[in-house]
């Protein structure tokens, strides 16, 4: 899949080269890192193209709807009528009743989040159906973005093989591809927005990659001058260690943290609570990777070479559940992200190839975190949406890297 990544990064490059010239100018990082993340999983995911990445190119409206659509579902309103009345009422009437229901209910928020849900559905019924297609024509198939190699292609192939008992449904394969979509595109887009962002912040650190992505490029480079997956993921000791702590601290969603004992009103000590069968329980993620007990005084603080030396023991031997790094920014057990390795491959590739040829830095607006479900930008005075939300985007100032 790497080679397919590459031929999304050099049309990323390419564009914004020319949207740079040969001054500096301010480019909004965040709906690029959206577009090329899409336009990635689409391609090597599905082996369809969303997106030309041209520089005045139009956003494809699934990606559109993807960003807008954490909002939406997080709005306090639609969130209230998530959490206290859907639960009661979702299995009432057939679904086209459940549909005119929703049509017919007096809220401009619910229906934006029902437009948002409409157009990445039908895309996916677009992209299913070309899939389809073409696994009953091979040449159709060798046409496909990567040779019919992409997960779907391979998905619908195995499914094919498959017992009748054990075959997916259509229905089933559908609902794969937004799985897909949303493991791969927005949550990694706005990780790689905070890691340029905050290597904007940190020049010295972005000084220090770039020297270190410059020699991997010198030294280990394949013909078509990229870097390949062995050379990615263990050859930049620093991209790596820059990774891991921006997803360290990227994520947000915590309600209470338990890791130790804790004295009630009453003066009582606790070290366990009885949790009855069914009670909801959050598990926050913001305070484990960010607990100074187990990380130390400086937990809040992006420290990428506390991954370049052996992590402290309070941290290994906590024993976190998570799948990466002793964190859980990618949850664990059953509900661990089923993309995770294909994410850190995507971002290493998207990092290394833009801090090799483009220098970030910030503009001096004040940039906000909003917690949508995943942390996503906007500046201060960037205005509302036609449904009262705040515009996201992440403003840097961008040039090219000078040849030395």
């Amino acid at each position: 899949m790497v080679p397919i990544f590459y031929g999304v990064i050099h049309k990323l490059r390419k564009s914004i080269v020319q949207l740079v010239g040969p001054g500096e100018s301010e480019i909004d990082i965040l709906s690029w890192m959206s577009r090329v993340s899409l336009e990635i999983i689409g391609q090597s995911g599905f082996g369809y193209s969303f997106d030309t990445l041209g520089p005045h190119a139009i956003e494809h409206p699934y990606a559109t709807s993807v960003r807008h659509y954490f909002p939406a579902i997080h709005d306090t309103l639609l969130t209230a009528v998530r959490l206290f009345i859907f639960p009661y009422v979702h299995n009432l009437g057939s679904p086209r009743f459940q549909r005119a229901v929703v049509d017919a209910f007096p809220s401009r928020r619910l229906h934006h989040l029902r437009d948002l849900v409409d157009t990445m559905h039908n895309t996916s019924v677009e992209i299913f159906e070309s899939a389809k297609q073409a696994m009953n024509d091979d040449q159709e198939l060798l046409k496909r973005i990567g040779g019919g190699k992409d997960l779907m292609s391979v998905l619908l192939r195995e499914n094919m093989k498959a017992s009748v008992e054990d075959r997916l449904s259509d229905e089933e394969l559908l609902a794969q591809i937004s799985t897909f979509i949303f493991a791969g595109m927005d949550t990694t887009a706005n990780a790689l927005t905070r890691t340029l962002h905050v290597l904007s912040e940190h020049p010295d650190t972005q000084e220090r990659l770039r020297k270190e992505v410059c020699d991997a490029y010198a030294n280990y480079a394949n013909l078509s001058g990229d870097l390949d997956y062995d050379t990615l993921g263990s050859k930049m000791p620093l991209l790596d260690a820059i990774c891991r702590e921006t997803l360290r601290l990227v994520k947000q969603n915590g309600i209470l943290p338990l890791s130790k004992p804790v004295t009630t009103t009453d003066g009582q000590r606790l070290d366990e609570i009885f949790v009855p069968k069914g009670t909801k329980i959050f598990i926050s993620i913001h305070n484990s990777n960010r607990d100074p007990t187990l990380w130390g005084p400086d937990a809040s603080d992006w420290k990428p070479e506390r991954w370049l030396r052996p992590l402290p023991e309070t941290v290994t031997s906590a024993h976190i559940p998570g799948i990466y790094a002793n964190q859980l920014t990618f949850l664990a057990g059953h509900r661990a992200c089923i993309g995770f390795k294909f994410s850190q491959l995507e971002m290493k590739a998207v990092l290394a190839d833009l801090i090799q040829n483009f220098r970030f830095a910030p503009t001096g607006k004040n940039v906000v975190w909003l917690s949508n479900g995943v942390r996503q930008p906007t500046i201060e005075g960037a205005g509302l949406t036609a449904t009262g939300q705040r515009k996201l985007c992440l403003p840097l100032k961008v040039s090219l890297v000078q040849p030395a």
